[in-house]
Protein backbone atom coordinates (compact mmCIF):
# COMPACT_ATOMS: atom_id res chain seq x y z
CA UNK A 1 0.00 0.00 0.00
CA UNK A 2 1.17 3.60 -0.95
CA UNK A 3 1.68 5.39 2.27
CA UNK A 4 0.81 9.19 2.75
CA UNK A 5 4.07 11.25 1.47
CA UNK A 6 6.19 7.96 1.78
CA UNK A 7 5.25 7.94 5.97
CA UNK A 8 5.79 4.75 7.70
CA UNK A 9 3.23 3.01 9.49
CA UNK A 10 5.25 3.08 12.74
CA UNK A 11 8.10 5.11 14.21
CA UNK A 12 11.30 2.51 14.41
CA UNK A 13 13.14 4.61 17.03
CA UNK A 14 10.73 3.57 19.48
CA UNK A 15 9.36 8.04 19.45
CA UNK A 16 5.39 8.54 20.00
CA UNK A 17 3.72 9.85 16.93
CA UNK A 18 3.09 13.61 16.78
CA UNK A 19 0.03 12.58 14.18
CA UNK A 20 -1.70 9.87 13.02
CA UNK A 21 -3.31 9.21 9.65
CA UNK A 22 -5.83 6.60 8.99
CA UNK A 23 -8.43 6.59 6.20
CA UNK A 24 -12.21 5.17 6.65
CA UNK A 25 -13.73 4.28 3.55
CA UNK A 26 -17.50 4.05 4.31
CA UNK A 27 -19.57 5.06 7.49
CA UNK A 28 -23.35 5.45 7.28
CA UNK A 29 -24.30 4.96 4.19
CA UNK A 30 -28.42 5.65 3.24
CA UNK A 31 -30.08 3.31 2.13
CA UNK A 32 -30.23 2.25 -1.69
CA UNK A 33 -27.43 4.57 -1.86
CA UNK A 34 -23.74 3.62 -2.97
CA UNK A 35 -20.44 4.76 -1.50
CA UNK A 36 -17.79 3.00 -3.22
CA UNK A 37 -16.66 5.83 -4.95
CA UNK A 38 -16.26 7.79 -1.82
CA UNK A 39 -14.02 4.75 -0.55
CA UNK A 40 -11.35 5.44 -3.55
CA UNK A 41 -10.29 8.67 -1.72
CA UNK A 42 -8.19 8.10 0.90
CA UNK A 43 -6.04 5.70 -1.64
CA UNK A 44 -6.67 8.83 -4.15
CA UNK A 45 -4.91 11.32 -1.82
CA UNK A 46 -2.10 9.32 -1.02
CA UNK A 47 -1.28 8.46 -4.39
CA UNK A 48 -1.35 12.45 -5.49
CA UNK A 49 1.22 12.56 -2.71
CA UNK A 50 4.12 10.22 -4.30
CA UNK A 51 4.93 12.95 -6.13
CA UNK A 52 6.27 15.09 -3.42
CA UNK A 53 7.05 12.22 -1.11
CA UNK A 54 11.42 13.02 -1.68
CA UNK A 55 10.93 16.34 -0.98
CA UNK A 56 9.35 16.92 2.57
CA UNK A 57 13.19 17.98 3.36
CA UNK A 58 12.37 20.68 0.96
CA UNK A 59 11.56 24.24 1.79
CA UNK A 60 7.67 24.56 1.83
CA UNK A 61 6.93 28.23 1.21
CA UNK A 62 3.05 27.33 2.43
CA UNK A 63 4.89 26.72 5.28
CA UNK A 64 7.96 28.66 5.41
CA UNK A 65 10.08 25.92 6.30
CA UNK A 66 10.09 22.10 6.06
CA UNK A 67 7.27 20.30 6.58
CA UNK A 68 9.10 18.90 9.98
CA UNK A 69 10.60 21.82 10.13
CA UNK A 70 14.12 20.72 10.36
CA UNK A 71 12.89 17.76 12.84
CA UNK A 72 12.77 13.70 12.38
CA UNK A 73 9.30 12.47 10.67
CA UNK A 74 6.92 12.15 13.64
CA UNK A 75 3.65 11.60 11.47
CA UNK A 76 2.25 8.11 10.52
CA UNK A 77 -0.33 6.62 8.01
CA UNK A 78 -1.64 3.60 9.66
CA UNK A 79 -3.63 2.43 6.64
CA UNK A 80 -7.37 2.34 5.77
CA UNK A 81 -9.96 1.03 8.48
CA UNK A 82 -11.58 -2.18 7.25
CA UNK A 83 -15.14 -0.68 6.23
CA UNK A 84 -18.21 -2.44 4.56
CA UNK A 85 -21.23 -0.65 2.89
CA UNK A 86 -24.29 -0.57 4.54
CA UNK A 87 -22.96 -2.00 7.67
CA UNK A 88 -23.50 1.74 9.21
CA UNK A 89 -23.01 1.01 13.11
CA UNK A 90 -20.26 -1.11 12.08
CA UNK A 91 -18.31 0.92 10.96
CA UNK A 92 -19.08 3.85 13.44
CA UNK A 93 -17.86 1.84 15.73
CA UNK A 94 -14.42 1.65 14.17
CA UNK A 95 -13.76 4.50 13.39
CA UNK A 96 -14.75 5.68 16.90
CA UNK A 97 -12.36 3.14 18.01
CA UNK A 98 -9.29 3.69 16.16
CA UNK A 99 -10.02 7.58 17.00
CA UNK A 100 -9.77 6.79 21.13
CA UNK A 101 -7.10 4.35 20.53
CA UNK A 102 -4.94 7.12 18.28
CA UNK A 103 -5.77 10.17 21.28
CA UNK A 104 -4.82 7.79 23.42
CA UNK A 105 -1.20 7.65 22.28
CA UNK A 106 -1.50 11.10 22.69
CA UNK A 107 -1.90 12.22 19.36
CA UNK A 108 -3.34 13.97 16.50
CA UNK A 109 -5.42 11.78 14.78
CA UNK A 110 -6.30 12.75 10.99
CA UNK A 111 -8.66 10.79 9.27
CA UNK A 112 -9.35 10.56 5.19
CA UNK A 113 -12.85 9.67 4.32
CA UNK A 114 -15.26 8.38 2.92
CA UNK A 115 -18.48 10.83 2.83
CA UNK A 116 -19.48 13.04 5.15
CA UNK A 117 -20.85 10.78 7.61
CA UNK A 118 -17.53 9.72 8.96
CA UNK A 119 -16.82 13.05 10.78
CA UNK A 120 -19.77 11.27 13.43
CA UNK A 121 -17.98 8.71 15.08
CA UNK A 122 -14.94 10.83 14.61
CA UNK A 123 -16.03 13.33 16.50
CA UNK A 124 -17.40 11.23 19.22
CA UNK A 125 -14.08 9.40 19.80
CA UNK A 126 -12.95 13.13 21.49
CA UNK A 127 -15.55 12.51 24.16
CA UNK A 128 -12.86 11.76 26.59
CA UNK A 129 -10.49 14.64 25.15
CA UNK A 130 -12.86 17.64 25.56
CA UNK A 131 -13.99 20.62 25.48
CA UNK A 132 -13.18 20.59 21.44
CA UNK A 133 -14.82 23.42 19.33
CA UNK A 134 -15.26 22.32 15.67
CA UNK A 135 -14.81 24.21 12.58
CA UNK A 136 -16.52 22.47 9.60
CA UNK A 137 -15.51 24.02 6.25
CA UNK A 138 -18.73 22.71 3.86
CA UNK A 139 -21.21 23.88 1.65
CA UNK A 140 -23.52 23.31 3.38
CA UNK A 141 -24.54 22.77 7.73
CA UNK A 142 -25.62 19.51 7.84
CA UNK A 143 -28.08 19.57 10.43
CA UNK A 144 -30.70 17.30 9.25
CA UNK A 145 -32.02 15.13 12.06
CA UNK A 146 -32.69 12.45 9.52
CA UNK A 147 -32.85 11.30 6.30
CA UNK A 148 -34.28 8.49 4.79
CA UNK A 149 -34.91 6.95 8.34
CA UNK A 150 -31.04 7.28 8.87
CA UNK A 151 -29.91 10.02 11.85
CA UNK A 152 -26.12 9.55 11.43
CA UNK A 153 -25.56 9.82 7.47
CA UNK A 154 -23.76 12.54 5.08
CA UNK A 155 -26.42 15.03 5.66
CA UNK A 156 -26.63 14.59 9.94
CA UNK A 157 -22.90 15.41 11.12
CA UNK A 158 -23.06 19.09 12.64
CA UNK A 159 -26.72 17.77 13.77
CA UNK A 160 -25.08 14.85 15.94
CA UNK A 161 -21.96 17.10 16.92
CA UNK A 162 -24.31 19.32 18.38
CA UNK A 163 -25.50 16.53 20.99
CA UNK A 164 -22.09 15.85 21.94
CA UNK A 165 -21.48 16.87 25.87
CA UNK A 166 -17.33 17.11 25.08
CA UNK A 167 -18.48 19.91 21.81
CA UNK A 168 -18.60 23.30 23.23
CA UNK A 169 -19.21 25.24 20.05
CA UNK A 170 -19.10 24.78 16.19
CA UNK A 171 -18.14 27.50 13.46
CA UNK A 172 -19.46 26.66 10.01
CA UNK A 173 -17.64 27.90 7.43
CA UNK A 174 -18.17 28.07 3.25
CA UNK A 175 -21.79 28.09 3.62
CA UNK A 176 -23.19 29.00 0.19
CA UNK A 177 -25.90 27.97 -2.35
CA UNK A 178 -29.23 26.05 -1.85
CA UNK A 179 -27.78 22.72 0.15
CA UNK A 180 -30.23 20.28 2.08
CA UNK A 181 -30.92 22.75 4.82
CA UNK A 182 -34.38 23.89 5.39
CA UNK A 183 -35.93 26.58 7.65
CA UNK A 184 -35.80 24.18 10.60
CA UNK A 185 -32.35 22.97 10.30
CA UNK A 186 -31.48 26.63 10.20
CA UNK A 187 -33.67 27.73 13.23
CA UNK A 188 -32.07 24.56 15.00
CA UNK A 189 -28.75 25.36 14.21
CA UNK A 190 -29.18 28.80 15.74
CA UNK A 191 -30.84 27.74 18.48
CA UNK A 192 -27.69 25.21 19.40
CA UNK A 193 -25.59 29.00 18.98
CA UNK A 194 -23.14 27.50 15.65
CA UNK A 195 -21.58 30.25 14.01
CA UNK A 196 -22.44 30.74 10.13
CA UNK A 197 -19.68 31.91 7.96
CA UNK A 198 -20.14 32.08 4.25
CA UNK A 199 -18.02 31.99 1.50
CA UNK A 200 -19.06 35.42 0.15
CA UNK A 201 -18.08 36.58 4.17
CA UNK A 202 -15.05 34.99 3.93
CA UNK A 203 -14.02 36.79 0.23
CA UNK A 204 -14.84 40.06 1.26
CA UNK A 205 -13.23 39.90 5.14
CA UNK A 206 -10.89 37.11 4.76
CA UNK A 207 -10.14 34.11 7.89
CA UNK A 208 -10.73 36.52 10.46
CA UNK A 209 -14.71 36.46 9.77
CA UNK A 210 -14.53 32.76 10.80
CA UNK A 211 -11.27 32.88 13.22
CA UNK A 212 -12.34 35.25 15.58
CA UNK A 213 -15.22 32.86 16.72
CA UNK A 214 -12.57 31.00 18.43
CA UNK A 215 -11.49 30.76 21.76
CA UNK A 216 -7.96 31.59 22.13
CA UNK A 217 -6.24 28.12 23.38
CA UNK A 218 -9.52 26.06 22.56
CA UNK A 219 -8.58 22.81 21.13
CA UNK A 220 -10.31 22.69 17.71
CA UNK A 221 -11.76 19.70 15.40
CA UNK A 222 -11.59 20.84 11.74
CA UNK A 223 -14.05 19.01 9.32
CA UNK A 224 -12.84 19.72 5.82
CA UNK A 225 -15.67 18.07 3.46
CA UNK A 226 -14.19 18.92 -0.11
CA UNK A 227 -17.00 21.04 -1.64
CA UNK A 228 -16.66 24.04 0.88
CA UNK A 229 -13.94 24.78 -1.47
CA UNK A 230 -14.60 26.28 -5.12
CA UNK A 231 -15.16 23.52 -7.90
CA UNK A 232 -12.66 25.41 -9.76
CA UNK A 233 -9.78 23.38 -7.48
CA UNK A 234 -11.84 21.03 -6.14
CA UNK A 235 -14.14 19.37 -8.81
CA UNK A 236 -13.76 15.66 -7.22
CA UNK A 237 -17.05 15.96 -5.07
CA UNK A 238 -20.83 15.02 -5.54
CA UNK A 239 -22.05 18.42 -4.90
CA UNK A 240 -20.27 21.14 -7.09
CA UNK A 241 -21.56 24.67 -5.43
CA UNK A 242 -19.62 28.21 -7.31
CA UNK A 243 -18.38 30.13 -5.11
CA UNK A 244 -16.34 28.21 -3.01
CA UNK A 245 -13.24 28.87 -0.71
CA UNK A 246 -9.89 29.13 -2.22
CA UNK A 247 -7.22 27.23 -1.51
CA UNK A 248 -5.05 29.75 0.20
CA UNK A 249 -8.13 30.92 2.05
CA UNK A 250 -8.11 27.36 3.53
CA UNK A 251 -4.88 26.98 4.26
CA UNK A 252 -4.46 30.70 5.89
CA UNK A 253 -7.67 28.97 8.06
CA UNK A 254 -5.55 26.07 9.08
CA UNK A 255 -2.33 28.55 10.06
CA UNK A 256 -5.11 31.19 11.68
CA UNK A 257 -5.92 28.26 14.12
CA UNK A 258 -2.70 26.46 14.21
CA UNK A 259 -1.95 30.23 16.04
CA UNK A 260 -4.71 30.91 17.53
CA UNK A 261 -5.88 27.81 19.08
CA UNK A 262 -4.38 24.31 18.99
CA UNK A 263 -5.82 21.41 16.26
CA UNK A 264 -6.59 18.44 17.96
CA UNK A 265 -8.15 16.41 15.47
CA UNK A 266 -8.48 16.96 11.64
CA UNK A 267 -11.01 15.08 9.30
CA UNK A 268 -11.38 15.67 5.09
CA UNK A 269 -14.17 14.10 3.50
CA UNK A 270 -16.03 13.68 0.20
CA UNK A 271 -13.55 13.81 -2.01
CA UNK A 272 -15.08 11.58 -4.57
CA UNK A 273 -12.85 10.20 -7.22
CA UNK A 274 -14.78 9.26 -10.02
CA UNK A 275 -15.94 12.79 -10.58
CA UNK A 276 -12.72 14.34 -10.31
CA UNK A 277 -10.71 15.84 -13.28
CA UNK A 278 -7.11 14.75 -13.88
CA UNK A 279 -6.51 14.17 -10.54
CA UNK A 280 -6.60 18.01 -9.64
CA UNK A 281 -8.54 17.73 -6.48
CA UNK A 282 -6.65 14.77 -5.61
CA UNK A 283 -3.83 16.96 -5.59
CA UNK A 284 -5.26 19.71 -3.84
CA UNK A 285 -6.37 17.52 -0.99
CA UNK A 286 -3.05 16.31 -0.12
CA UNK A 287 -1.70 19.72 -0.05
CA UNK A 288 -4.04 20.60 2.42
CA UNK A 289 -3.10 17.58 4.39
CA UNK A 290 0.37 18.70 4.54
CA UNK A 291 -0.41 21.95 5.66
CA UNK A 292 -2.63 20.37 8.03
CA UNK A 293 0.27 18.73 9.26
CA UNK A 294 2.84 21.04 9.20
CA UNK A 295 0.82 23.39 11.58
CA UNK A 296 0.51 20.64 13.70
CA UNK A 297 4.21 19.93 13.53
CA UNK A 298 5.10 24.01 14.93
CA UNK A 299 2.04 23.46 17.99
CA UNK A 300 3.93 23.83 21.26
Amino acid sequence: MTHFLGFPDHLADGRMPRAVIFGAGHGSTYPSEDSHGYALAADAIRAASRVDATLIEHWDFDLGGPLFDGRPICCIDTGNIPTTMHDNAGNRAKIEAKTREVLALPAVPILLGGDDSVPIPFLAGFADHGPVWILQIDAHIDWRDELHGERYGYSNPMRRASEMQHVAGTVQVGIRGVGSARITEIEAARRYGSRFVTAREVHAQGVEAALRYIPEGARIVITLDCDGLDPGIMPGVAARTPGGLTYTQVIDLIAGLGRRAKIAGFDLVELYPPADIDGLSAMTAARLLVNVIGTIVRQV
